[in-house]
Formats: structure tokens, sequence, C-alpha cells
């Protein structure tokens, strides 16, 4: 069964998780969120990279994915924003794997089955789709979602290889 993980990027808080997944049964691996400290960007940075390379080496997934940026309303959030994710990306690059990316609308979509959904909603399909104990923290938990949206997408990718005919300005034939 392959193994992915999902990263939900922050500059003050980023959230992993590691998910075992074939078609529609997901089993939970880990996941977490990474306090980063108040100092620095570039200690964050180097806190957001060891920790991912870490996590990588240890439970070693087959597939990656990572929330996209969405407009800030505030540029030097969106920018930090955007350096935490390049922190991240590095360190799963860093391992040979590519990195796909949804954008929080796809991820709640996949997930929830609404994409304006709320955190705790997020959290909750969470808990039940992965038949945990407890609820993971909201970083955490959007992490788990950005991993089931890509092992669904994943899933979807290739039944659609399987399916007979051909495409032809998007309509099957």
């Amino acid at each position: 069964m392959p193994i992915f993980i999902g990263i939900d990027p922050g500059s003050r808080i980023t959230g992993y998780g590691v998910i075992q997944s074939e078609g529609m049964e997901h089993r939970y691996i880990t996941c977490g969120s990474l306090k980063l400290p108040t100092t620095s960007i570039d200690e964050r940075l180097r806190v957001i990279f060891n920790s991912i390379h870490a996590i990588m080496s240890e439970f070693k997934p087959n597939e990656a994915a990572i929330e996209q940026v969405f407009m800030h309303q505030n540029p030097g959030a969106a920018l930090k924003l955007g350096q935490a994710r390049g922190a991240a990306i590095v360190a799963i690059a860093h391992h040979n794997i590519s990195v796909a990316e949804y954008s929080a609308r796809q991820i709640k979509q996949s997930v929830v089955g609404y994409g304006a959904a709320a955190k705790d909603q997020v959290q909750h399909m969470i808990r039940c789709l992965l038949n945990l104990k407890k609820t993971p923290e909201p970083d955490a938990a959007d992490a788990l979602a950005v991993a089931i949206c890509h092992a669904q997408t994943k899933r979807g990718i290739h039944h659609l290889v399987g399916v007979k005919g051909s495409m032809r300005r998007g309509r099957l034939r």
C-alpha cells in the first residue's frame, strides 16, 4: 500500500500527516504540528526543512502533497507562507519525490464534500475517515486532509486509466 504525506504549511505552525492508502481505504500512520520558534525566519525555515526531512526519512512516503498558497491581504504574510512551503518542498524533493499541490477548496471538497468547510468540519471528517479515537489538532488535521485528497486524486486518475475509450474535447467517447 502506498504511503502519502500531506503538508499544511505555515510560518508559525506547519502541519504534517502521513497515511497509507489503497483505493478508498485510508490508514492513519502519524500526524503532528511543528510549532515554529518565534525567532528569525531563517531559523523557522531550518526547523521546517529538518523536521520534514526527518519525517520523510522515518516513514518513507511514496507520494507527497502540499496546500497551495492562497492570497493574503498582507503581502508580508504571503511571502512568509511561500517561504515555509518552499522549505517543506525542498525537504521532500531531497528524497526524490515530486510534490502535488492542491488549493484549500479542493482539499475541503475532497474530504468534507464542501469546498468552504470550516476547520472543525475538516477535523471531524478526518477523525471519521481515519477512525481516530481523538480529534487531531487543526493543522495536523488539515495536513491529513491534504494527504487524503492526494490519495483520492491518484485513485481517480488510476481508475480513469483503466476506462476503455478515448478522451476528446473533455468527453469520454
